[in-house]
């Protein structure tokens, strides 16, 4: 719920959704940009991150290619953890501190 109240005041334009595949792929937001790149968000309560939580960012990598701008996994980790190629785990605090 946060996100959509930080969508509410962002001067980008952006919109956000959910995204669930048929196969069970999902991603918990989706944040499209009006240039049509894509972010993908899962959220996640854990203080570790696996391969299996970024199910849907990398489906949604594959599908959208250039498109596709970064995917995060927001967690209980104390710090940033690369995931893989625009992916990365960030510590859920991440979103309300400024950004660097």
């Amino acid at each position: 719920m946060e996100l959509r109240k930080q969508l509410s005041w962002s001067q980008q334009g952006v919109t956000g959704s959910h995204f669930r595949e048929r196969d069970g792929a999902d991603a918990d937001f989706v944040l499209e940009h009006p240039d049509g790149r894509i972010v993908g968000i899962e959220v996640k309560a854990a203080a570790t991150v696996s391969r299996q939580d970024t199910r849907g960012l990398h489906f949604l990598a594959d599908r959208l290619g250039a498109r596709f701008h970064a995917g995060y996994v927001l967690s209980m980790t104390p710090e940033v953890i690369p995931l893989g190629p625009r992916l990365v785990a960030l510590p859920i605090e991440t979103l309300w501190q400024p950004p660097r």
